[in-house]
């Protein structure tokens, strides 16, 4: 991508609404913002955003504004995540997908949404076994896209930082498992 490209794309990526949602097709925002800019997608494909957004983004490319794509979703008002802490069995499979890690508990305990966190994405919503979770009207106070970004940034280095952290320890175990079997 060049510069120009990139520096679209990053203007692109500022009207999102940074939900990380994934309903455009795209891993998240950012990787939407830059197809949006290299013309591999439409402006039309971001229900959290919806009109507001998509007039924006025509705005901004000088292009014609599109009614959202319904094969992506369609436009509602902000949402939030809730979890009926009755019918939570604790099995944790809602943590993962939580992009801004607005979901606390732990394995075997009871979780819940910190409402002022959630970003309404509803990738939390299939991997619960017990159907416990379910969406509902957000807080008149409804997030920042900036927060959400530095949110989704600080889960995404967590995860990493975890990963590398397992990469270590497998290591580890293969350098102490070969010097085992090579006795002298």
């Amino acid at each position: 991508m060049s510069e120009t490209a990139r520096s679209i794309a990053a203007r692109i990526d500022a009207l999102l609404p940074q939900t990380q949602c994934t309903r455009c097709g795209y891993s998240g925002c950012s990787p939407y913002a830059a197809a949006i800019a290299d013309g591999e997608a439409q402006i039309n494909q971001c229900p959290p955003g919806g009109a507001a957004t998509i007039d924006a983004l025509a705005s901004l490319l000088n292009r014609p504004a599109l009614p959202l794509n319904p094969a992506n979703g369609v436009e509602s008002p902000p949402r939030v995540a809730w979890i009926d802490e009755a019918r939570c069995i604790g099995c944790a499979r809602c943590l993962a997908p939580c992009p801004v890690d607005a979901i606390v508990g732990a394995q075997k305990y009871m979780h819940t949404v910190m409402a002022d966190r959630c970003t309404g994405c509803e990738l939390c919503l299939q991997p619960c076994p017990v159907d416990c979770i379910e969406m509902r009207a957000a807080p008149t106070a409804v997030n920042e896209p900036s927060l959400n970004k530095e949110r989704y940034a600080a889960h995404t280095n967590r995860l990493a930082t975890q990963a590398a952290e397992r990469q270590r320890q497998l290591d580890a175990k293969k350098a102490t498992a070969a010097r085992r079997l090579i006795v002298p």
